[in-house]
């Protein structure tokens, strides 16, 4: 016989109450089966991948494993073959790019992309304005109104975050690599993402621009949720808190890093080697 306290949890009226105790499911981004082809080659190969939302999390892969395109396919850069995209609980697989920025969900790219014929401020001003979803004239940009106040505040303060205020009116074509790497990932700040995408953000970078570019994302990661590709693994094991490995187009390992670089899939995948011990990845 049931005692009387289970009795009275097996109630509907006390099954709701536990329904509603429970916590609450915080995936602010998930694909289910993506996959994409480009003739009989396929790219990306029936992924299921989710990200909580504050998380700092990892890819990385072999050159060619997918990586980049699985980004694509996350921001709507690409239309997947099969498979859907959600953003919280909301499918977004056939929203634009644009809309997908409108809600929060913000990239950058493999190669630096800023306008080496505007200055520093104008990149800023211009990526708020052509995709940000707080203005939606843009023709106003041509007319001169982009410089309003309300957007000027907003990438001075952008700038002051990535460190570039002593370069506002500096035109792109004279920064150095590194500086235009840092230009962009505060124009993707200017767009106030929820998650934030970064694509081997180190690559072409010296030593001290790496650290510069690690310090700053190590400062703000905890304003988003962020995703990282890199080739350079041994740069953020420390920064993520979950890594994931694609190799052929395919997630192949997920996890702790420490526990998935001691994947021997992993070490195969990337080192062509299994050993019993794991000492520190190398990149």
């Amino acid at each position: 016989m049931a005692s009387p306290c289970a009795t009275l949890l097996l109630h509907p009226y006390f099954g709701f109450v536990r329904k509603r105790l429970e916590v609450p499911d915080r995936t602010i981004l998930q694909s289910r089966g993506l996959t994409k082809a480009f003739g009989d080659f396929v790219a990306v190969s029936d992924v299921t991948y989710s990200l909580t939302e504050g998380e700092a999390a990892g890819i990385i892969g072999p050159n060619g494993a997918g990586k980049s395109t699985f980004f694509n396919l996350l921001t709507g850069m690409f239309r997947p073959s099969s498979g859907s995209i959600f953003f919280h609980d909301q499918e977004i697989t056939s929203r634009s790019a644009e809309d997908r920025v409108g809600l929060g969900l913000v990239r950058t790219f493999q190669l630096v992309s800023v306008f080496d014929s505007l200055s520093v401020l104008d990149n800023l001003v211009l990526a708020v304005v052509r995709s940000g979803p707080d203005f939606s004239d843009k023709r106003g940009f041509l007319l001169g109104s982009a410089h309003s106040n309300r957007i000027r505040s907003t990438c001075e303060r952008v700038l002051e975050q990535v460190g570039l205020v002593h370069k506002s009116s500096v035109s792109t074509s004279e920064m150095s690599y590194g500086e235009k790497r840092m230009l962009e990932i505060g124009m993707a700040l200017a767009l106030k993402p929820k998650i934030l995408l970064l694509d081997e953000p180190l690559a072409g970078l010296s030593d001290v621009e790496i650290h510069d570019v690690l310090n700053l994302v190590s400062l703000l990661k905890n304003d988003f949720t962020l995703v990282i590709i890199e080739h350079k693994i041994s740069r953020i094991v420390n920064l993520v808190t979950r890594l994931s490995v694609m190799h052929e187009g395919r997630l192949i390992a997920e996890g702790l890093p420490e526990t998935v670089l001691c994947d021997p899939t992993v070490r195969r995948v990337y080192w062509g080697e299994e050993e019993r011990t794991c000492p520190a990845p190398t990149d």
